[in-house]
């Protein structure tokens, strides 16, 4: 076995963001530096909020240049009450190429912006302040790999948010009520993660996928196809926001699942949990017993070097043998994955997939979540976030595993 446990429900040590942020965030320039210097890069020039977080600490208005070799320096504009030895005021970008003169750094020869995040005209901008530069647009694609793989300070933070996750999940027994719809009760579990510390925001990659928190699921409303790549999709409240519960009530012999974003500190564990309105019909332990053979098999064999599309494979297995193929990640309209990485983006690599080559590194965390959609039950199934360890996967989120059963 290669998984590690550790004990369910016990909180790691306090940590402090002021104490980790000068060694911390050195580790993370240095790990961007790295693939800088492979790829020929003077310098980066980083704007957009994920990526501010992972390089300065936090969000603000403004640009974080990180040259080769010299101190990262930050060209505030909002809030203007920050100060440090590499921190500067500016207005507009225009002024970057001034400043980063006066403030005794050349101007770079080869310079990257985040090309898949902003906007087209405030690429150009800024692409435009450095005439004399080549400007490239792989900043987004070199971060976010730097991102892939966790600093132990940034899976301590995982760990700290799994106990308050745990947690709020803990309580939803406590606040249903027979007779609710699946909104009414979606409410009141977002309530329970508000009150754990919850920041409520759910950071998504890309522009093509939204939702509030997470899902929560029920009956066949699981089955509905979205337009999002999640792993189930729901209709939703509405066709604006297409995903998630649809305001119908929750009946007596059907499945619901919960799976909410644990955003507790930035970092977004996730995590989905199963409980049935009264009993269900056999077949659905049956099938939620296959969801956790899964896991079980990806937990014991998974490890530094394993090739994401061959643990895909492994989990298709074990389902068609089982005879869920049909059902697995959905009915009408079926995700083809069953893992995804998460961090500041609850959509990280590395992804467990078909035709995924890539291979697992010790401090990748993603979340495991085999599913099964059962036509007039609804969803089966777990997820869990786990870490890759040198000897192979650490499980990050703690709570029972079994189907929980509400009165009817």
């Amino acid at each position: 076995m290669h998984h590690i446990v550790t004990p369910a429900g016990r909180a790691p040590p306090a940590i402090s963001k002021p104490d980790m942020i000068q060694s911390e965030l050195k580790e993370r320039h240095g790990k961007i530096r790295v693939l800088m210097t492979r790829q020929g890069i003077d310098a980066a020039l980083i704007t957009s909020n994920v990526n501010l977080i992972y390089t300065c600490g936090r969000v603000v208005s403004g640009y974080l240049y990180l040259p080769l070799d010299a101190p990262a320096h930050l060209f505030l504009k909002r809030p203007d009450t920050m100060e440090g030895e590499h921190v500067t005021p500016i207005r507009k970008p225009e002024q970057l190429p001034g400043l980063l003169q006066a403030c005794g750094l050349p101007l770079p020869k080869r310079m990257m912006l985040e090309g898949d995040e902003l906007p087209f005209t405030t690429y150009n901008r800024l692409a435009a302040c450095f005439p004399d530069t080549e400007v490239l647009p792989c900043g987004t694609q070199l971060v976010r790999q730097a991102r892939s793989i966790k600093t132990a300070w940034e899976i301590e933070m995982f760990r700290h948010s799994a106990v308050a996750h745990a947690k709020a999940y803990a309580r939803i027994p406590s606040v249903y009520k027979p007779g609710m719809t699946d909104r009414q009760l979606s409410i009141e579990i977002e309530r329970l993660m508000r009150r754990e510390g919850c920041l409520g925001i759910f950071r998504v990659f890309g522009q093509s996928m939204e939702i509030f928190m997470g899902s929560l699921l029920s009956g066949d409303n699981a089955a509905t196809p979205s337009p999002y790549d999640f792993a189930l999709g729901g209709k939703g409240c509405d066709p604006s926001l297409p995903g998630g519960a649809d305001d119908t009530p929750l009946l007596p012999g059907q499945s619901l699942m919960v799976d909410y974003g644990g955003n507790f500190n930035g970092y977004l564990g996730d995590m989905s949990r199963v409980y049935s309105i009264g009993k269900l019909p056999r077949k659905a332990y049956d099938a939620h017993q296959t969801c956790l053979e899964v896991q079980t098999e990806i937990a014991a064999t998974a490890k530094p070097g394993s090739v994401c599309e061959e643990l895909y494979n492994k989990a298709i297995d074990i389902v068609t043998k089982a005879g869920w193929e049909d059902c697995f990640m959905g009915t009408v309209q079926k995700a083809k994955f069953i893992g995804h990485g998460i961090g500041l983006e609850i959509n990280e690599a590395p992804v467990l997939a078909p035709r995924m080559k890539q291979t697992l590194e010790p401090g990748m965390v993603f979340a495991l979540e085999p599913k099964i959609v059962l036509p007039g039950i609804g969803p089966v199934g777990i997820e869990n976030s786990w870490a890759v360890t040198q000897e192979g996967l650490e499980k990050l989120t703690h709570c029972p595993e079994e189907i929980v059963e509400l009165p009817a």
